[in-house]
């Protein structure tokens, strides 16, 4: 007996099968393992890059023996280019667009009468890259997203935030999607304290380094004469799970 599941594809998996969506029958007991066996064997587009796919189900990262049911929303992709909110105690803003980003608007809504320090990570598409494999020369980029489980995600960075700085006041993620242009702002991640001495410098350098880890965004790298999926190489463990 099986179970017929829809998968959602992310970046280059989405290119390799030529699909956003594909479907696949998983052989009971129904698991993730059973899942990309299933995928290997009815896409063989897919299966060189199965080995180091990330499993998502119900917008939280899954493993090989996590188990499936009917109905779960399943999503599949590479690590991200570079990973729950609840309640939140300070300001927090969120959001993944494709508009321009507003700094004074970030700013205004951290902004507290005890806020004193506002530290802001503000990433750009640069014209010129120096890494091997990539176009010497960038045209432009090409973001894409989970967005719903991008926003959860960056929930959860939040609160391991004021975990590890409880004397941070507010923190605020923006990713930009589309097509961005040489010089166009992607990503801004901002902390508000009380005084720049109260961890907002290390809460906004963790904010940035936990987004390329967790939250799932690929962008897509074009240049001249090549264009080439950024990916990561961070793998995601069970400490990553969000608790419940």
């Amino acid at each position: 007996m099986s179970t017929e599941f829809e998968v959602r594809l992310f970046a280059s998996l989405k290119d390799r099968a030529g699909h956003s969506r594909v479907r696949v029958a998983v052989p009971e007991p129904m698991t993730v393992q059973g899942l990309t066996a299933a995928i290997a064997a009815a896409y063989p587009a897919l299966a060189a890059a199965l080995p180091s796919a990330l499993v998502a189900v119900n917008q939280e990262f899954a493993f090989a023996d996590t188990p499936l049911r009917p109905g779960d929303e399943i999503a599949l992709f590479p690590p991200v280019s570079g990973g729950s909110g609840g309640e939140f105690p300070y300001p927090t803003f969120f959001a993944l667009t494709a508009e321009p980003v507003d700094l004074n608007a970030i700013t205004a809504h951290l902004t507290r009468p005890e806020v004193g320090a506002i530290v802001f990570f503000h990433g750009s598409v640069r014209g010129e890259t120096q890494r091997q494999g990539l176009p010497a020369q960038t045209n432009h980029l090409e973001y894409e997203a989970y967005e719903a489980m991008a926003r959860q995600k960056m929930g959860q960075i939040a609160q391991e935030i004021w975990q590890r700085w409880p004397q941070v006041r507010g923190v605020a993620m923006v990713q930009r999607l589309g097509r961005l242009e040489v010089g166009d702002t992607t990503t801004v991640v901002a902390c508000a304290a009380g005084h720049r001495d109260q961890g907002a410098f290390e809460a906004a350098r963790y904010g940035i380094d936990r987004l390329k880890e967790i939250v799932p965004v690929w962008k897509k790298e074009v240049g001249a004469d090549r264009t080439v999926w950024i990916e990561g190489a961070y793998q995601p463990t069970r400490d990553d799970i969000a608790p419940a």
